[in-house]
């Protein structure tokens, strides 16, 4: 018997970004917002708040990981959303580079640094994936103030 490869339904990246604001009570308690998702691609931003300031007076450091982290998962969901029936992403290890201190509102940009063809290849072969995801989190100005590297371990889901 031949089996015939069908594609799959289109993402809908939408219900994925309104289901994310509703599953992560982290990103909701401080106030992440999903602004764009796809499978290259995803946006948060963070408003400006002082409950959320440091000891100088821009968002704090913890918050600026929690929105690259924050960014780094939804692309991750959105861009193997067809995989996470059997397979689920996680946080592996983050790193973050303060350039300047940031004002503002922050958003976060993130990217595969891998294709997305090789990342599954690569589940393919061993039933699990390792991708490094880069961030740029940028403040009102539109100037980049954080830099980070999120590495998700994409693993089959445990029973």
């Amino acid at each position: 018997m031949t089996h015939v490869a069908t594609a799959a339904p289109p993402t809908d990246f939408d219900l994925i970004r309104s289901r994310l604001s509703q599953a992560m009570p982290f990103t909701r308690t401080i106030g992440i917002e999903y602004v764009e998702l796809s499978a290259e691609r995803a946006v948060l931003r963070l408003p400006d708040r002082a409950d959320l300031h440091n000891h100088v007076g821009g968002p704090h450091g913890g918050a600026a990981f929690t929105l690259g982290d924050s960014a780094a998962g939804a692309l991750s969901i959105a861009a193997f959303s067809d995989l996470y029936d059997e397979y689920i992403g996680l946080l592996a290890s983050g790193t973050i580079r303060y350039r300047s201190i940031a004002e503002g509102d922050l958003t976060a940009e993130a990217r595969l640094a891998r294709r997305n063809a090789d990342i599954r290849a690569d589940l393919m072969a061993h039933q699990k994936a390792r991708f490094d995801v880069e961030i740029a989190i940028r403040d009102s100005s539109g100037e980049v103030r954080s830099e980070m590297t999120a590495n998700i371990a994409l693993s089959p889901v445990r029973p």
